[in-house]
Formats: structure tokens, C-alpha cells, sequence
């Protein structure tokens, strides 16, 4: 991930009646803007076709993670400003209780790869009082691993897009990112889903903001202790 900026605090977009409009949810385009070649055209496919969704996004899910967590939090959509040659492999907007940024601060983040979206909490090595963190979860690991379903993904690095489910975690190794994530100065830790971008819901936008909701509210307990 590269830079970002604090999206418009605007409310969602509406209809005529005044109801909410319906978010489009995402495309194959979508997807297929990560293989245009060149910084200059994927950027702009990006920036026309995907940093509105983002946008809205932006819009549809802050609410939300400022009453769980009881604070406010403020949407933070990549600008990919500090690229000048490679054009980036992913997009997203990152969602965290500082206006002026994110990587500093345990956030969630909604964004796409080529091959899928991400919906995830994340502490990034940016971030301050990590080390805090992952002493606080060694002692509740249990906790954690029965809050978190099994069918949810954890990752140590957020450049690259794999990532490996609870379920196929060896004994120990979530033990071990964490470990990490307290000892090593880069060490990240990220938990959540994907969804193929293959999938229906991703057709149905109402159908993934709903589930991007009550995903990020399963995460919440994890953004309270790296917060505490």
C-alpha cells in the first residue's frame, strides 16, 4: 500500500425519494483494471471506474465502525500518489479513528487485487503499540481464535495478496504471527475475508455491504484489544 487521503465525511449517495441509492457493487472491469499495462493508463481506469465505489464504500460503512468501536472514524481512500513507475496491484479504502491517516492506527480495510476483494482489520508496521497488541492477544489467543470463524483468513503482509484461513493455520502458527508482530519492527498481522471476484455478491451490492458489515463488526473484537 502507498498513500492515501481522508475521503469527503459525505453522506451516502441518494435517490429521488431521498432513500439511499443502491451501491453498484463490482464488476469483472473492475478487476481487469490491475492487468492494464502502464502507471499512467491503470491509474486512470482506477480512478474512473474503481475510486468511486471506494468512495461510497467510504460512505456506507464509517457509520457503522464509529458506533461499534465508540469513536469516530473517518475513511481513508488510496491515492497511489508516491508512484511514479510501477502502477499498483491493489486499491482500497481504509477505515480508521484519525483524520489525518491510517497506517499509524489499527484500521479495516475494504479493497480489491485482481483476483478478489478484502474486507479486514489490519495493524500494518506503521503502526504504534504493536508490540502491546500481540502480547495482550498471546494471552487471549483462545478467545480470539473462537471469535474469529474459522473460515477467515490471516495474513503477516499486506503487499502481497495471499493469505490463509483459519482453518488451515499449523498448531502454533497464529501463536507465531503474532509473536512476531511483537518482536519484529515490519511484522504485520491481517485478518478477514476475500471473496473471489468471480463471486455473485459482488454483483449484488447491497447484498456485500451488508456482508462487508457484519464482517467488519466479527473483527471488532480484535480492534479493541489493539486499542485498549
Amino acid at each position: 500500500m502507498t498513500t492515501s487521503a481522508t475521503a469527503p465525511q459525505t453522506a451516502p449517495a441518494t435517490q429521488a425519494d431521498g432513500r439511499i441509492a443502491p451501491f453498484p457493487g463490482f464488476s469483472q472491469s473492475d478487476f481487469d483494471v490491475f492487468a492494464i499495462q502502464g502507471l499512467e493508463p491503470r491509474m486512470e481506469a482506477l480512478i474512473g471506474r474503481i475510486r468511486p465505489k471506494l468512495e461510497e464504500l467510504g460512505s456506507r460503512i464509517t457509520p457503522l465502525l464509529s458506533v461499534l468501536a465508540g469513536t469516530e472514524f473517518y475513511p481513508h481512500v488510496a491515492k497511489h500518489a508516491r508512484r511514479t513507475v510501477n502502477p499498483p496491484s491493489d486499491t482500497w479504502v481504509a477505515f480508521a479513528a484519525n483524520k489525518r491517516g491510517y497506517k499509524a492506527h489499527p484500521h479495516f480495510q475494504i479493497g480489491l487485487w485482481g483476483s478478489h476483494v478484502f474486507i479486514q482489520f489490519a495493524v500494518i508496521y506503521e503502526a504504534a503499540g504493536k508490540a502491546a497488541f500481540a502480547a495482550d492477544a498471546l494471552k487471549q489467543l483462545d478467545d480470539i481464535q473462537s471469535a474469529i470463524p474459522d473460515s477467515y483468513v490471516w495474513s503477516g503482509d499486506h503487499t502481497v495478496p495471499g493469505a490463509v484461513a483459519g482453518s488451515a493455520l499449523a498448531p502454533g502458527e497464529l501463536a507465531s504471527l503474532f509473536g512476531r508482530l511483537q518482536n519484529v519492527k515490519a511484522a504485520e498481522i491481517l485478518c478477514g475475508i476475500h471473496i473471489d471476484r468471480h463471486d455473485p455478491i459482488l454483483k449484488d451490492g447491497e447484498a456485500f455491504v451488508a456482508r462487508a458489515e457484519q464482517v467488519v463488526e466479527t473483527l471488532m473484537p480484535l480492534y479493541r484489544l489493539a486499542v485498549r
